[in-house]
């Protein structure tokens, strides 16, 4: 597993090296040829078995890359390619997920090098929300059996004007499943994604009612004592919650609203029957 960390970590390494470095890297464009590559993985399960076979040398795997991509990606793009695909993977499948997460920090770094990262973020949550809060947008939108191209298609008519463009991008990666995740989930990774490289941790609250000004500041400065960082707050609002507050920050989950006390007591009463 640390040899499997480390292989993503040297290609990531490079990639920002790119975003700070003199010579200007078009990474919106890396971003989407990493992509397409990614994309070709998924179709062909034996090429990345192949590309990531441990009975292979390294460098004998980025000579086969670079035999396949040769003229068809930029040369930026083949050199993150290289240091992925002469690493060590458990698998072709695991190949496939670095070179798809490499793809989605390359567009997060182009918006961050615009700018703009803390709005593309902020827009990717506000799509989130109002796709979960419509459903029969959300089963348009989340439908696996509809071609993600016809489902990006219903996006760009929603998004286009009005989101920037790593935004309407980002939301063509969840159409395809980013990361093997339904596309409601997946936006929620590629915004946590997002506040990961402003360094900020992201916390999911959910409110019966909205919270005020000072209320937001209170809760946010509680979680950063906690979680000793800067926390974002990414606030929905459920008013069948009736009252309290649901907070998720990565794994950890905190539910002290008024409905889980009432399913609760439901229950321990059930079970005294």
């Amino acid at each position: 597993m640390d040899s499997i960390r480390g292989s993503y970590a040297a290609a990531a390494e490079r990639l920002d090296s790119f975003a700070t470095g003199e010579r200007p890297v078009p990474l919106a464009g890396v971003g989407d040829e990493l992509l397409s590559v990614a994309a070709l993985l998924e179709r062909q399960p034996g090429l990345r078995r192949t590309l990531a076979d441990p009975a292979r040398g390294g460098e004998e795997r980025a000579g086969l890359l670079d035999g396949l991509l040769g003229g068809k990606v930029a040369e930026d793009t083949r050199t993150l390619l290289r240091i992925l695909v002469a690493g060590r993977w458990s698998s072709g499948l695991e190949l496939l997920s670095a070179v798809e997460r490499l793809g989605v920090e390359a567009l997060l770094a182009s918006a961050e090098s615009a700018g703009e990262l803390a709005e593309v973020e902020d827009e990717l949550f506000r799509f989130g929300q109002l796709v979960d809060g419509n459903l029969n947008l959300g089963a348009a939108l989340g439908s696996s059996s509809t071609p993600a191209e016809q489902r990006g298609q219903l996006a760009h008519m929603l998004l286009d004007g009005k989101a920037r463009a790593a935004t309407i991008r980002l939301v063509e990666v969840a159409l395809r499943g980013f990361g093997g995740r339904n596309f409601s989930a997946a936006l929620s990774r590629l915004v946590e994604m997002a506040a990961d490289r402003r360094e900020r941790q992201l916390a999911f609250v959910t409110v019966a009612q909205s919270l005020t000004g000072e209320q937001q500041t209170e809760l946010a400065a509680a979680l950063s004592r906690i979680y000793g960082r800067d926390v974002d707050l990414k606030i929905s609002v459920a008013p069948d919650l009736i009252g309290g507050a649901r907070v998720r920050i990565g794994a950890d989950l905190y539910d002290a609203t008024i409905l889980r006390r009432l399913n609760d007591a439901r229950t321990r009463v059930v079970g005294q029957a």
